[in-house]
């Protein structure tokens, strides 16, 4: 059932005028929201942990602007197969990239630090058109079915997937070659694997596995998003200079959660505060939610 909902959805965003596929998936966040209102209460709490200089009018309009960040990134998924060379500049341009040619030229490949931010489907898959193909971390969804229609989507521009059960190796792998890896940095995670950084002032735990990684094989750590620009009304995917690894896990992911701070608070409305990030605690802290 799951995967028969998700096929009709995408199927009705795929074809047609692109601002009529747009106001269609508005509708069908505007049904999520109403329909599952844990989402929106968890990005209004978080919203109150992280900006509480904001007033409750602004968090409302922020939480706003993540369903529609939701519904431009179904759009485009939906669009992902119709989406070639000569249609990929319509969609998403560079800024930065020269921070990713010159990484490369040092010969240790490249791992993305990316996140949850603006649309991240589509920065992988456009980056293999337009530049070459890359490996991305990803977890298996629950839904067998519909973790395989993804896949093929996210592999339909010549990407590699590494699961996240077997990630390690692949990631050694492909760095060893002088590849590119993208990884997500921005979810919570458990006390056993992660380190606690200072994220919107607020303690947070982090997976210490991607400075770990960094620091072990020496590959440049570039923080890249592809972020919505109302203006020229697509994706910009842009390359922040490269993050410093020195060995200290701690203070390599505070740096790289300060730089993903940083970007989420000039586009905020365009990350996904409907996940509980401050949900692992330090021992004897209280849940936020």
């Amino acid at each position: 059932m799951e995967y028969s909902i998700a096929r009709v959805l995408l199927a009705s965003l795929a074809h047609g005028p692109r601002p009529v596929s747009d106001r269609l998936a508005r509708v069908y966040t505007w049904l999520l929201d109403r329909a599952v209102p844990r989402l929106r209460r968890v990005a209004m709490r978080n919203l109150e942990i992280a900006m509480p200089e904001r007033s409750a009018v602004d968090r409302r309009a922020i939480a706003d602007g993540v369903f529609r960040s939701i519904a431009r990134m179904m759009v485009c998924f939906a669009r992902l197969p119709r989406i070639g060379p000569d249609e990929v500049g319509q969609w998403i341009r560079y800024e930065g990239y020269e921070h990713f040619t010159a990484a490369l030229a040092k010969g240790r490949g490249v791992l993305f630090a990316t996140a949850h931010l603006g649309n991240w489907e589509l920065s992988a898959y456009a980056h293999a058109m337009m530049s070459g193909p890359m490996h991305v971390v990803v977890r298996p969804l629950d839904n067998p079915l519909i973790d395989a229609l993804v896949e093929s989507r996210r592999t339909a521009s010549g990407n590699l997937m590494i699961q996240k059960k077997n990630f390690v190796r692949g990631i050694l792998k492909a760095l060893a070659a002088n590849q590119a890896v993208g990884i997500l940095i921005d979810q919570n995670t458990s006390l056993e694997e992660g380190v606690f950084v200072n994220f919107f002032g607020v303690p947070a735990s982090a997976n210490a596995g991607f400075a770990k990684l960094a620091a072990r094989t020496g590959a440049a750590v570039i923080p890249g998003f592809a972020l919505w620009s109302s203006e020229e009304n697509r994706y910009v995917l842009k390359f922040y200079k490269p993050v410093e690894i020195t060995g200290d896990l701690a203070a390599d992911s505070q740096r790289l959660h300060s730089q993903l701070e940083s970007v989420i608070r000039e586009y905020p409305d365009q990350w996904l505060w409907i996940h509980r990030r401050w949900k692992t605690r330090p021992p004897g802290s209280p849940s936020p939610y």
